[in-house]
C-alpha cells in the first residue's frame, strides 16, 4: 500500500489560527466512484484501523480518499482545550473546500457523524463555498454517529458536582476508557455546542445516509440512533444495528460493514 500524501493547510477563522495535518489520495481516473472524506472521532486521529482500512479500499478501488486531524488531534497544530464544535467544523468546511472535487462519500465516526450532518447542512448554505460539482455529496455513513453530544450525552448526565466543576474552573478531566490520560471536558465546548444542535427538528441531509450502530455501545446508546433516524427528513436512510458491537465498531468484521456500506455508494 502507498502512503497517501501528506500535506497541510492554515485555517485563520475563528482564531486563533492553527495548522491542519492533512492526507490526501487522488483518485486513478473519474470513473473511479465517488471521493471519500474520513472525520473521525472526539480525541481520535486520520491513522485509527477504521481510518486506514477505508484509505486502503479506497487506493484498491482507484478513489480519492481525504483524512485530517481537528485542531488538538493527532499531527494537526492547536489546542485540544480551544476545540469546540463550531472550531472544528470550519477545519472541515475548509478541509473539505481545498482539497475535494466531484461528488463525495462522507464517513462520520462518533462525533464525526455530528460534523458530518453539520457539513452537509453547511454545503447547501454556502452557495459560493465551492464549485457546484465539488460541493456534491454522494452519501453519508455515520458510525456511532454522536449528534449533540456535548449536549444530550454529557451535559444532560453530568452530576450537579461534575457541573459545578465545569461552571467553576471552566473544565472537567474527564476518565477515558481508550486513553490512560484523562482529557478536559471544557465549559466552551458544552456552550458552543449549543448553537450547533440538531436534533431538536428535522434534519435534511441532502443525500442517503447509512448509519451503523453497536447495540453493546456504552457511548452512544443504540437509541440515539433510532432517535436520529426519525430525525431525517429522507427516506433513503438505511440504520444497521450491531447486536455485538461496540462504540468502535473496529473489528474485522465491522469494517467488512463499514466499507460494504461505502462501496453501495
Amino acid at each position: 500500500m502507498s502512503e497517501a500524501r501528506l500535506t497541510s493547510l492554515v485555517v485563520e477563522s475563528p482564531p486563533p489560527a492553527r495548522t491542519i495535518a492533512v492526507r490526501a489520495r487522488e483518485s486513478k481516473g473519474n470513473d473511479s466512484g465517488p471521493g471519500l472524506v474520513w472525520l473521525g472521532g472526539f480525541k481520535s486521529d486520520m491513522v485509527g484501523s477504521k481510518a486506514l482500512a477505508l484509505d486502503a479500499w479506497a487506493e484498491g478501488h482507484g478513489r480519492a480518499c481525504l483524512r485530517f486531524d481537528y485542531s488538538g488531534h493527532g499531527s494537526s497544530g492547536g489546542d485540544f482545550k480551544d476545540g469546540t464544535i463550531g472550531r472544528w467544523l470550519e477545519e472541515c468546511v475548509a478541509v473539505y473546500k481545498k482539497y475535494c472535487r466531484g461528488p463525495q462519500v462522507v464517513v462520520g465516526s462518533s462525533m464525526g457523524g455530528w460534523l458530518a450532518l453539520l457539513l452537509a447542512q453547511r454545503l447547501r448554505e454556502l452557495k459560493d463555498a465551492a464549485p457546484q460539482e465539488s460541493a456534491s455529496l454522494a452519501g453519508l455513513v455515520l458510525i456511532a454517529p454522536a449528534v449533540d453530544f456535548t449536549e444530550e450525552l454529557m451535559w444532560k448526565l453530568f452530576s450537579s458536582a461534575i457541573k459545578r466543576e465545569i461552571e467553576t474552573n471552566g473544565f472537567w478531566l474527564r476518565p477515558s476508557e481508550y486513553s490512560p490520560e484523562p482529557y478536559p471536558i471544557t465549559k466552551q465546548l458544552i456552550e458552543e455546542g449549543r448553537n450547533h444542535l440538531l436534533m431538536g427538528g428535522l434534519i435534511e441531509p441532502g443525500c442517503p445516509v447509512h448509519i451503523l450502530q453497536g447495540v453493546q455501545d456504552p457511548d452512544v446508546p443504540w437509541g440515539h440512533a433510532v432517535e436520529l433516524v426519525s430525525r431525517l427528513s429522507r427516506d433513503d436512510v438505511v440504520l444497521t444495528l450491531i447486536k455485538d458491537g461496540d462504540h468502535r465498531l473496529s473489528r474485522p468484521e465491522d469494517i467488512e460493514r463499514l466499507l460494504a456500506a461505502v462501496a453501495a455508494f
